[in-house]
């Protein structure tokens, strides 16, 4: 077995579903909640845990989309149309959560080697694989370039691009953490964030170079596979794969010790959103 398996190979899997919960609460929970498993995961307080969650017409923000010479115009056109906006607390660029994007981190110990950056891309990318292995489609890792938020490791079937993938490190726990756009419209999500870099750089010439979007590179899952998929569709799937890779799969919710947790790591991260943001 591959060392790239090993990582989904775990001995126990806690599964944390906030698939439907996590569209009444503000995204940046999400990011309170990743904080704390990395903590408790990477603790050996708890065994690894995968946590699936949706949230409502929000954009997320990267560090450097705050550096956009007109980024509260852009903000002000995101919000007129109907968008929360806010900034998140690892790398990339700006992202579309709605409730057609699932969202799926897998929360694992670094052991004493630690985990390699690309080894824990490379067991998302066998993860969704597996999710989808009926279809008998290529799922390819490449950067997708005219996409929002590129990277090396943008997933794509026939060049179009459905999913993208982060991971955020903290406290001997790793987070690797995908969206999914399962359905609706890839490339009208594309062609909003298309609107908010046109809007916040115009003509601009700026250090930092911004993604040039191409709509047209987007899709999601259900238009790529020509099957209308939904949330319980995909969690379904989640679950039957974790299942050939473990000896225990079982849901759960925090503990105890980890609620605590919890309430430190999301204010933290409440504060210094409403800090970036007071300060556009």
């Amino acid at each position: 077995m591959s060392e790239t398996l090993d990582l989904l190979c775990q001995e126990q899997w806690r599964v944390i579903d906030q698939s439907v919960t996590g569209i009444h609460v503000n995204a940046l929970y999400s990011f309170g909640m990743d904080d704390t498993l990395c903590t408790s995961v990477g603790s050996k307080l708890v065994p690894p845990t995968a946590r699936s969650w949706v949230h409502r017409d929000t954009i997320v923000l990267g560090i450097q989309d705050t550096k956009l010479p007109f980024l509260r115009e852009g903000i002000k056109n995101l919000e007129k149309k109907g968008y929360q906006v806010i900034v998140r607390n690892s790398g990339g660029l700006a992202v579309v959560l709605d409730e057609g994007v699932l969202n799926l981190s897998l929360i694992l110990p670094e052991n004493e080697r630690g985990i390699d950056i690309n080894r824990g891309y490379d067991a998302m990318w066998k993860l969704i694989k597996l999710m989808f292995s009926d279809f008998h489609k290529e799922i390819e890792a490449k950067e997708i370039v005219g996409s929002y938020c590129p990277g090396s490791y943008d997933l794509s079937i026939n060049g179009k691009k459905f999913a993208g993938i982060s991971q955020r490190r903290l406290r001997k726990g790793v987070a690797v953490q995908i969206y999914l756009c399962v359905n609706g419209s890839g490339e009208k999500r594309a062609g909003l964030i298309k609107e908010f870099y046109d809007i916040g750089k115009k003509e601009v010439s700026t250090k930092f170079d911004y993604p040039i979007i191409k709509p047209g590179v987007m899709a999601s899952l259900s238009e790529l596979l020509h099957t209308e998929l939904m949330m319980q569709d995909v969690m379904l799937r989640l679950l039957q794969a974790l299942q050939k890779q473990t000896n225990y799969l079982f849901a759960g919710q925090l503990n105890e010790e980890e609620l605590p947790l919890f309430e430190a790591y999301y204010q933290r991260v409440v504060e210094r959103n409403e800090k970036v943001l007071e300060a556009i």
